[in-house]
């Protein structure tokens, strides 16, 4: 298994519109067993994206979805940049 925790800046005020749009476009991934996004609570222009996938292949194929794409475009005019990255090999847990 692969997994990605992600943290993405918005411009202020547009974080719950980039959270939107990154639920909408990124419902039907094959291979995504998770796909959590979460406010930060000490900066209001923060997201973190935690991810678990059957692979690392699965989740690069995910970004040329149509839906991924659409979504990336979309929400790419509010982004200004990402802070931390870190990928994972998850083991197990609840909702994999």
């Amino acid at each position: 298994m692969y997994g990605l925790i992600g943290k993405m800046l918005t411009e202020p005020g547009q974080r719950d519109v980039v959270i939107d749009i990154l639920l909408r476009g990124t419902e039907a991934m094959p291979g995504c067993r998770s796909y959590i996004v979460a406010r930060d609570p000490s900066n209001e222009n923060a997201i973190w994206i935690t991810e678990a996938w059957d692979s690392a292949e699965q989740h690069r194929a995910s970004l040329a979805l149509p839906s991924v794409q659409q979504a990336i475009a979309q929400a790419r005019p509010h982004i200004t940049g990402f802070g931390e990255r870190f990928e994972t090999e998850p083991v197990g847990g609840h909702g994999i």
